[in-house]
């Protein structure tokens, strides 16, 4: 049982009360104070101080000090008066229980309004954090899309920098070859005014000599000369029949057997990659036809229905994967829709594909296609 401290002093004013309680050689954090308005209590093994004030105190203001093996409280009153006691006079047990439990209970709501108070606090804190968090956020985010926004800008510039620059390059090879055709042509005209000279010199020479000998010869010679010269042949039409063909070349210039070979070969591959493709159940067989696609496609892109036309064009790409155009008007659709990358890789495809016939076609056929494609 705890023992009674009896031997404290203290003093007041009108507004406050001091205390001091001798702790007797007891360790400074060994001492338990608890107090409240009514109540006030030092626990220090084995000793106890305990009274039960004779007003109420503001016990949030009051201090306690402890040094020098002794506890000196500031207590201020509530009300600006003199007490006649430290304590009240006249408590029994029942009533100094009673202000215990009420002290403790006080104590108690009061530690629970502040740990809701801290609670409270916190959660301002985590609200304030998470909106500082989400605007920061926010903040990443424009900065991202205005960084998206850039590079593409960016890449279109570039793109249409080198389209540019391609069609610069196209025009200039143009102007290049419409220079050197003529160059040709004039060297080609020059060549036949010389040979027209050279002949023209040999004519009149020869009809010098003509004329020297004919001075000489027999007019009636010369009469029989004239006789002698047939007629102009009537004018009439041939009508000339072609063979119909598959390839463009003529008849004397191809292999028939490796070129029959070759188309059954391709109308094989078709059927197989027909029965590989359940998108071409449904249509018919002239839909089938890559070139048939590719028109829809054009129609579709002219109608700027892009969306539907790179639909058309992927299915004739998986039906022939060779035409370079299906890549070029697939470009030119994703361009249409912002689809950069796609158009730069359709892009490639086709030039990729474009040297490779150039790099297959024989040097004689090659030079024919030109021909017919350009003219003599």
């Amino acid at each position: 049982m705890p023992v009674q401290v009896s031997d404290y002093s203290w003093q007041q004013t009108k507004a406050a009360v001091f205390i001091s309680v001798p702790l007797r050689g007891v360790c400074v954090r060994d001492a338990d104070v608890f107090c409240t308005e009514n109540y006030l209590k030092v626990n220090f093994s084995p000793f106890l101080f305990e009274v039960f004030l004779y007003a109420p105190i503001d016990d949030e203001n009051s201090k306690a000090k402890i040094g020098n093996d002794t506890i000196v409280f500031t207590l201020y009153k509530k009300e600006v008066a003199m007490w006649e006691n430290l304590s009240v006079s006249g408590a029994d047990k029942e009533m100094m229980q009673r202000i215990r439990e009420k002290s403790i209970l006080q104590a108690q709501e009061r530690a629970k309004e502040a740990t809701e108070a801290k609670a409270a606090a916190r959660r301002e804190d985590q609200k304030y954090a998470l909106n500082v968090m989400m605007k920061i956020e926010e903040e990443e985010r424009k900065k991202i899309e205005d960084m998206k926004e850039n590079e593409r800008l960016k890449a279109t510039k570039e793109l249409e920098a080198w389209k540019e620059c391609q069609r610069k390059a196209e025009e200039q090879k143009r102007i290049q070859r419409a220079e050197k055709f003529c160059e040709q042509g004039k060297q080609i005209e020059e060549e036949r005014n010389k040979l027209k000279h050279k002949s023209l010199t040999r004519i009149a020479a020869s009809r010098n000599l003509a004329t020297k000998g004919r001075n000489s010869e027999n007019i009636f010679l010369e009469k029989l000369k004239e006789d002698s010269i047939p007629a102009p042949r009537s004018v009439g039409s041939i009508k000339i029949n072609f063979t119909p063909r598959v390839f463009p070349t003529a008849l004397r210039e191809s292999q028939v057997a490796e070129e029959e070979e070759w188309l059954h070969k391709q109308a094989e591959a078709r059927r197989a990659l027909n029965t590989d493709i359940p998108e071409l159940s449904d249509l018919k067989e002239e839909e089938k036809n890559p070139e048939w696609l590719k028109d829809k496609g054009n129609e579709l892109f002219a109608k700027e229905n892009y969306l539907a036309a790179i639909n058309a064009y992927n299915l004739a790409i998986r039906l022939n994967n060779k035409i370079p155009l299906l890549y070029l008007n697939r470009a030119a659709c994703h361009l249409k829709l912002k689809n950069l990358h796609k158009a730069i890789e359709d892009s490639s495809k086709a030039y990729r594909i474009m040297k490779l016939h150039l790099r297959l076609i024989h040097p004689i056929k090659l030079y024919k296609m030109m021909l017919r494609r350009f003219g003599r």
